[in-house]
């Protein structure tokens, strides 16, 4: 137990010296809280990220209005929160998905070997071989009343970000698999493996167990550099008019609106353009904070 905490320490230490991993964490932990406090900031404010005023379409910063207001009279700022509460439970969700699926795949094709890793790898190649964004487009092009899915869904305001979430995770999860399984051929050779299978256990339990507690790192490490990622295809895609439908709002949506006022409302653009660059950035930033102190060779 003791040396547990000797080594969650040191990690610890190592990433505290990581002066941009931990501002990043500090920025997106910032964000996350005014992203899910959007309502409460909007009851104290007064504000209403739905309510519109065509009198006062892109409208400079004011006191009504912090930031000002977008095309159609709309606060910015509530807009804002509302949208990065889109995009930021998006982005952690594909992410998340994406992991889970691509640690299932690395477990068994690094365990198991032999055919399985072949089909798998294989089929992993495949995946990572395919054109990303123009896959992501057509995907989010299908028109889902197609599918003989009821209306209740097709309609649904939060479908196209269930969408969204579904079809990253479909393709996102590669990454992880790769290390995933490259950390298993790794971790299946250690001691305390080939005692649990001289004991009998089984093959589910041996992954469970023993082998995925050990491999939680890379995952870790994957996983957040994927979200900055993730982001970026949200916001194309949306950009695009395929993604996040209004009215609900993300940052890439607030972008596509403000695509026509860049000259006289650049504020409309520069807000969530900014939000997006900051994000991404925060996420690798600490995704290569995370990787330092988590890396085992890297612990004295």
């Amino acid at each position: 137990m003791k040396r547990r905490q000797s080594v969650l320490y040191r990690m610890g230490r190592r990433f505290l010296q990581h002066r941009l991993a931990v501002g990043s964490l500090v920025t997106l932990l910032l964000l996350a809280l005014l992203s899910i406090a959007a309502p409460l900031a909007e009851s104290l404010l007064g504000l209403d990220a739905e309510a519109t005023n065509l009198f006062k379409r892109s409208q400079p910063p004011s006191l009504d209005h912090p930031l000002g207001t977008d095309e159609i009279g709309r606060d910015l700022m509530a807009r804002l929160l509302q949208g990065g509460r889109v995009s930021l439970a998006v982005a952690i969700a594909a992410a998340m998905a994406s992991a889970v699926i691509g640690t299932a795949i690395g477990l068994i094709a690094g365990y198991y070997g032999g055919r399985f890793d072949a089909i798998l790898m294989r089929f992993t190649d495949g995946v990572i071989s395919l054109p990303l964004l123009p896959l992501l487009i057509v995907l989010a092009a299908i028109d889902l009343s197609k599918l003989g899915l009821p209306d209740t869904v097709t309609q649904s305001e939060d479908i196209s970000l269930y969408r969204i979430i579904l079809i990253i995770s479909m393709v996102g999860w590669t990454t992880v698999a790769r290390l995933v399984r490259a950390e298993t051929l790794s971790l299946k050779q250690r001691e305390f493996v080939r005692a649990a299978i001289a004991q009998g256990a089984t093959g589910g339990r041996i992954m469970r167990v023993h082998i995925l507690p050990n491999a939680v790192s890379p995952i870790i490490v994957a996983t957040t550099l994927s979200v900055g990622n993730i982001i970026l295809f949200e916001s194309v895609l949306s950009f695009l008019g395929l993604g996040i439908q209004p009215p609900v709002a993300s940052w890439g949506n607030m972008l596509t609106n403000a695509q026509e006022l860049i000259w006289s409302a650049p504020q409309l653009a520069v807000w969530p353009g900014l939000l997006i660059f900051v994000t991404v950035i925060a996420f690798n930033f600490l995704g290569d904070g995370l990787q330092d102190a988590l890396d085992p060779r890297a612990i004295d």
